[in-house]
């Protein structure tokens, strides 16, 4: 999925990497400022470009974040299918998909520059915001396990899938969420009983 919403897309291999440089930069600055405080020029400094560089991409810092949030979910997509194939889970597993899902997340939110405050979508509210995070993520894990679990894509029964992913993902969500605020590693009665609440209502639909 391309990282929106940049003013130029990079064409050359080297545009593409001082791409990646701001948004490595812009990652880590969040962590160690957070929102509020994090500048275009903060960015630039950081990743050794010229300012112009940066608003070559990014018309300002809301930009840049919104860009971050869409990489993590690039890669968190990645990673999940990385460990799906490692795994081989197939039609029967999802369960051992849905503990993938999870961990996957656990792992970045854990160490991913940038994640726990940025995640898949905006650090701060915002009045009307242009997408719903949960809603990108639900959808982007239906479709990675659609395939692989046998899961329908269309009709009644497909509605009710699509549903049941976006429930999933929004109830994880904010129960991991608290996880995190208990314990900032994630605390484990809590990510527990947050798999066994997910697998007790997926087995509804997905059994």
């Amino acid at each position: 999925m391309p990282i929106p919403p940049l003013r130029r897309a990079p064409v050359q291999r080297r545009s593409a990497e001082r791409l990646g440089r701001i948004l490595d930069a812009c990652a880590e600055l969040l962590d160690e400022t957070g929102y509020e405080d994090l500048s275009t020029r903060a960015v630039a400094e950081r990743a050794g470009v010229p300012i112009g560089s940066v608003y070559r991409f990014f018309s300002n810092k809301r930009a840049m974040a919104e860009a971050l949030a869409h990489r993590n979910l690039d890669q968190y997509a990645a990673r999940v299918t990385e460990r799906l194939a490692k795994s081989g889970t197939d039609g029967g597993g999802w369960r051992e998909a849905m503990d993938v899902v999870v961990d996957e997340y656990l792992a970045m939110k854990r160490g991913a520059p940038g994640f726990a405050l940025v995640e898949f979508g905006m650090p701060v509210p915002v009045t009307a915001p242009p997408e719903q995070p949960n809603h990108l993520v639900a959808d982007r894990l239906r479709g990675l396990l659609g395939e692989r679990l046998g899961l329908e894509e269309s009709g009644e029964a497909g509605e009710r899938v699509r549903v049941a992913f976006l429930l999933a993902v929004e109830t994880a969500d904010a129960l991991l969420r608290l996880a995190f605020r208990v314990d900032p590693e994630g605390d484990p009665v809590i990510v527990a009983e947050t798999k066994e609440l997910l697998r007790s209502y997926l087995a509804g639909v997905l059994d």
